[in-house]
C-alpha cells in the first residue's frame, strides 16, 4: 500500500507522488513514517526529508513547519521546502555570509529580527549541507538492508526567500 506524500509551502506544492516511505526533521527528532502509521501531528524542524520509492530516493532541505501523518498520507506543510537538485548552491552561500555578517555586527536588540537572522542562517546551511552530501539531487539508488528502516531527508527554503534576507 503506498503513501501519498505531499510537501507544500505557502509559494508552491513542492512535491505530490505516492512512496513507499517518508523520513523527516521533527523538533523531537529524525521520524520515519511507512504506509499504515498512527495518526500524528507534529512540528517539522530544519533538516534533510528523504522520499523513497521504488528503491529510489529523492531529498529535500525544509526549514520549519507541520507535518500532519495519516495511514495513507504525509503532509508537510513546510515553511520552506526545496528539491535538492534545485539549491542554488552559490546563493546559499550568500545568504549564509549575509546573516553571518549580521551576526557579527551584533546581536540585535529586537528578539525578532535575531530570531530572523538565526533562522536565515539556519536554512542557508542545510541547504548547502544537502547540496554538498546529495551532489546533484538527482535520484539514486537507496541502500537498504532488511534491518534498516528509511533513510531520513528535508528540505529548504527557496531562493525567493533568500533574497530578502
Amino acid at each position: 500500500m503506498p503513501l501519498l506524500c505531499e510537501i507544500i509551502t505557502q509559494q508552491r506544492t513542492v512535491f505530490r507522488e505516492e512512496v513507499d516511505s517518508v523520513n523527516l526533521p521533527s523538533t523531537e527528532g529524525r521520524l520515519g513514517v511507512l504506509p499504515n502509521h498512527m495518526v500524528m501531528l507534529t512540528t517539522l524542524g530544519y533538516g534533510e526529508v528523504v522520499v523513497r520509492r521504488g528503491g529510489e530516493e529523492e531529498y529535500f532541505a525544509i526549514g520549519g513547519g507541520f507535518a500532519e501523518i495519516l495511514p495513507d498520507r504525509v503532509t508537510l506543510l513546510a515553511d520552506s521546502a526545496e528539491q535538492a537538485e534545485e539549491i542554488d548552491v552559490e546563493r546559499a552561500q550568500q545568504a549564509r555570509d549575509r546573516a553571518e555578517q549580521a551576526m557579527r555586527e551584533g546581536i540585535p536588540e529586537d528578539s525578532e529580527r535575531y530570531a530572523q537572522i538565526e533562522a536565515s542562517l539556519r536554512r542557508a546551511q542545510i541547504r548547502i549541507d544537502i547540496s554538498r552530501r546529495r551532489g546533484s539531487g538527482r535520484r539514486r539508488a537507496a541502500r537498504v538492508s532488511a534491518s534498516t528502516p528509511a533513510a531520513g531527508g528535508f528540505a529548504a527554503p527557496s531562493d525567493q526567500e533568500e533574497e530578502g534576507e
